[in-house]
This record gives C-alpha cells, structure tokens and sequence, in this order.
C-alpha cells in the first residue's frame, strides 16, 4: 500500500511539475498598453482544459502526501 501512494505521489508530482510549465504567461508586457495583447486569444479551450488537468493532479498530490502525513 505504501509502495503504491508513493508511486501514485510521485507520478503526480512529476505531472504537476510539467503542467505548471505548459501554462502560458499571464503578463501581456508592452503588448498591454494598447489591447493588443488579447486581440489573438485563440487557445482558451487549450489553457481551461490545462488548468483542470493542473487542478486535478494538485488534488492528487495533495491527498496523498495528507495521507502520507497522517498514516506514515
């Protein structure tokens, strides 16, 4: 059983990792002063699907490193 939260906390940590990276940056820079940074807003569907994989692998992680605090 250990073995098994182990592997499952370090597969999600390994993918939390990676999906943090995936994610856009958030600061428009200069393109900001004249709107242009959200003119070409084309991958919405890509970053809200992105932001549930994240969401749900940070629940993974976090449940199982609880666990592991509570029982181990």
């Amino acid at each position: 059983m250990k073995t098994l939260l182990l592997t499952i906390e370090f597969i999600s940590a390994i993918s939390l990792v990676i999906a943090v990276l995936l994610h856009s940056a958030k600061g428009e820079g200069l393109a900001g002063i004249g709107g242009q940074g959200r003119m070409f807003n084309s991958q919405k569907g890509l970053e809200d699907g992105l932001n549930k994989i994240t969401t749900i692998l940070a629940i993974i992680f976090l449940t199982t490193a609880g666990i592991f605090g509570v029982y181990y």
